[in-house]
């Protein structure tokens, strides 16, 4: 209990000091509203708008675990399939390389066009996993690479068929990689959802972004701080939760990774 708080403590602290001095240094300054609001104002579009807000968050982190759980599927099974033949490793890595450097805003209003303008909900969706994609599939192929080599040797001198060395040897070696990578793709799935429904520019999802952007029009800067602090703990909770996986995960399956 005693460690859990003293984790805990420090950043509450700094949080309320920091919140402290903002509102001084709003009241001090005389600051418009509509330019920076105080923590109070943001505290009152919180408490106004919580039907809102939370409907909207629960439709940003409903699209971000999807897009999750599909980054998850592709790409560990893509990382797989490569770990199996060395050649097509070589020819799709690049490729996939290439698509996680190209920036989402770029390709958006092709995804928009392609599933159809009536259907813009699946297009963030799509977007939300072309960004969390590459964590999971880069995190997997490294783990299935790393295996121990005194280990292939010995799968080699017994025989092992490729799938053996897949299934018994490279794939619960790279456990540890796999949920460091799906740590990070959650992060960005979230990050990926609001961004994509930005850019798609359409209040089809009704996600937080929605909020953000109609706040902005009716130059609601409180309400759009609010926004911004629901994303921010949602940010945190799953953040939370995926460590927790991790953790259950390693302690159940296998050692952690060495630091």
């Amino acid at each position: 209990m005693t460690t859990a708080l003293s984790r805990i403590a420090p950043p509450v602290v700094a949080a309320l000091i920091l919140l402290a001095l903002w509102e001084a240094a709003v009241r001090l300054t005389h600051a418009p509203a509509v330019i920076l609001p105080p923590p109070t104002a943001i505290a009152e579009a919180l408490a106004a708008n919580t039907t809102s807000l939370v409907s909207a968050a629960a439709a940003t982190i409903v699209t971000a675990l999807q897009a999750l759980a599909l980054a998850a599927v592709l790409g560990l099974g893509l990382a797989l399939a490569l770990n199996l033949s060395p050649t097509l490793e070589r020819a799709v890595a690049p490729i996939a390389v290439t698509l996680q450097v190209t920036p989402v805003v770029a390709i958006a209003p092709l995804v928009v066009i392609w599933v159809g303008l009536d259907h813009a909900e699946r297009a963030i969706l799509v977007l939300a996993v072309v960004v969390a994609f590459f964590p999971v599939f880069s995190a997997a192929l490294t783990g299935l690479n790393a295996a121990d080599r005194d280990l292939e040797r010995l799968f080699a001198l017994y025989r092992a068929t490729r799938l053996q060395r897949l299934l018994r040897l490279r794939l619960p070696a790279a456990a540890p990689f796999i949920l460091s990578g799906l740590k990070i793709a959650g992060g960005l799935a979230l990050i990926g959802a609001v961004v994509a429904e930005f850019v798609a520019g359409t209040g089809a999802a009704r996600g937080l972004a929605w909020v953000i952007l109609e706040a902005g029009n009716r130059l609601q800067t409180a309400t759009m701080f609010a926004a911004l602090a629901v994303l921010a703990v949602l940010g945190v909770a799953m953040h939370a939760g995926l460590s927790l996986l991790e953790r259950w995960a390693l302690a159940r399956f296998g050692p952690p990774p060495s630091s």
